[in-house]
């Protein structure tokens, strides 16, 4: 099954020592070589503390959307959402086809994004877990190191708190979920207000829109030969979508696709827990309970919201160009997680499917990044930090367990990982999904479940790209079988994860009943 080519050649990610385990080996290695001269143990570097490269550093433009799944672009070939100024930044940059979240929720990937660690590691497991002071993350290092910082957007790590977190200096964000059509209810401005640097500020609009023309002023501000780096979160594409005024009549004329029957033949082979999903909130039956009329409707709308994002993305690449800025940015366009569309019945993301876990992913920097580049390693949003880092001149900090991707946007032909872990821990607010590990590697899928009595997954990617067999049980896939489940718990290891999940010391129990 093609399997076997991946555990030949370069050193694969479980079998390579952590930087942390490198940096801890060599220290230890010194004393045992030095010990009648080196009386004490090197004092490990602060992670906190900005290492430069010495290399050229560049501005840095992050576009987070939530919950677009990877193939929700034209450019990735969707059938009729038509997304020209987010292609752009593939097509004259960098495109990863290949882009996969660790965890599928919204605060636990954005957490992971920023500081480039695992959810287990930093402790963001819900969606109401505020994000913890002490984990280094990419804008503090930058701030650290003379760049101005900006937040605009959906923040969301902490609830409904919109108040300005650390290492930014310059902050608008809005409570929670946040909701798209401003202002909200009079008296209730708590709910929903902006938050501009510590001050409660109200704005009328389409939240894409108000989001938009925010970092679109940031960027203006901006004075020459001062880097900065800003993140800008949208709302959009997450439930309950509700598309601008001018885009909610769009598509009525395209094909929709059928969710998968609620038959005994359609659900044979996949674990018992997808059919109470099914007629959960987050099911074809019950459609958010009943805030559609139909699937159609939902499916829809889903879409019609990223138009409103592509336009704000072309109106960012333009402040770009206006202030001469293009050259010097590297702009990177992704979403927070997948999404489920009806497959298996579900409406969500959370679980370890392909249009769950798999997210754009585009890159560009002028004169650094080739134009047209498509990348087709797997790439995960733990290293999104290392490569801001690198961009801006310094060194990743031994705290964070993603890699640089710039060496495989510049398409140099470098070592890559073969295979990645992925973890999705049990919400009480939503017990419909259980506990997740999985194991992705180039050609294969083992999805396992902790906490509910449920068969495991196994799927050979090649040749079912839609994940619709499950071997887990045939007899033709037990060596295969075997060996994921070595390379599994290889992953655990190396990342310090437990093969029993359970809350971390950061864990805190979820009570946000936001979806």
């Amino acid at each position: 099954m093609g399997e076997a080519p991946e555990e030949v050649g370069w050193m694969s990610d479980e079998q390579r020592p952590s930087r942390r385990g490198v940096l801890k080996g060599a220290a230890l290695l010194g004393l045992a070589g030095c010990a009648s001269t080196t009386p004490e143990e090197p004092a490990a570097p602060d992670p906190h503390v900005p290492v430069p490269t010495g290399q050229k550093n560049y501005n840095v433009v992050v576009i987070m959307v939530d919950d677009q799944r990877w193939d929700a672009l034209s450019l990735a070939g969707h059938p009729f959402l038509k997304t020209p100024h987010i292609d752009a930044i593939g097509r004259e940059g960098a495109w990863c086809k290949n882009a996969f979240v660790t965890t599928s929720l919204c605060c636990p990937s954005r957490a992971t994004m920023l500081c480039g660690q695992y959810a287990h590691a930093h402790g963001v497991l819900d969606n109401q877990t505020p994000f913890p002071a002490d984990v280094p993350t990419w804008p503090a290092l930058l701030q650290a190191s003379g760049y101005r910082t900006a937040y605009v957007g959906k923040w969301h790590m902490g609830g409904a708190d919109a108040t300005p977190r650390p290492h930014w200096d310059h902050w608008l964000s809005f409570p929670g979920q946040g909701r798209y059509n401003h202002p909200g209810e009079p008296g209730r401005e708590d709910e929903w207000a902006f938050n501009r640097n510590g001050e409660s500020l109200v704005l009328s609009g389409y939240v894409t829109d108000l989001v938009t023309d925010q970092a679109v002023d940031y960027i203006g501000q901006q004075e020459p030969g001062q880097r900065f780096a800003m993140v800008v979160g949208h709302k959009a594409c997450h439930a309950p979508f509700i598309p601008a005024k001018r885009h909610e009549d769009l598509f009525t004329d395209v094909d929709i696709p059928t969710p998968l029957p609620n038959t005994d033949e359609a659900y044979k082979g996949l674990p018992a827990w997808l059919r109470r999903v099914r007629r959960s909130v987050f099911g074809v039956e019950v459609l958010y309970n009943g805030r559609w009329a139909s699937f159609d409707e939902w499916y829809l709308d889903y879409h019609r919201t990223l138009v409103s994002v592509d336009e704000g993305v072309g109106r960012i690449l333009e402040a770009l160009e206006q202030r001469g800025l293009t050259d010097e940015t590297l702009v990177v366009y992704t979403s927070d997680n997948g999404f489920m569309v009806g497959e298996r019945g579900v409406l969500d993301k959370r679980c370890a499917y392909e249009p769950s876990m798999r997210v754009p992913a585009l890159f560009r920097l002028p004169g650094v990044i080739p134009q047209g580049t498509v990348c087709e390693e797997l790439v995960i949003n733990n290293d999104l930090a290392s490569t801001v880092l690198d961009v801006a001149g310094l060194e990743p900090p031994a705290t964070m367990q993603g890699r640089s991707l710039m060496p495989l946007l510049r398409g140099e032909d470098v070592p890559w990982r073969d295979a990645f872990l992925y973890e999705y821990f049990f919400e009480r607010s939503f017990p419909q999904f259980p506990t997740v590990l999985a194991l992705r590697t180039r050609t294969a899928k083992l999805i396992s479940y902790h906490g509910i009595w449920e068969r495991a997954e196994l799927y050979d990617l090649v040749a079912d790209p839609d994940e619709r067999n499950n071997l887990i049980d045939k007899a033709r896939a037990s060596e295969r079988k075997k060996r994921l489940w070595r390379r599994l718990h290889a992953q655990l290891r190396t990342y310090g994860a437990r093969w029993i999940p359970q809350w971390g010391d950061r864990g805190a129990d979820p009570a946000d009943k936001q979806i």
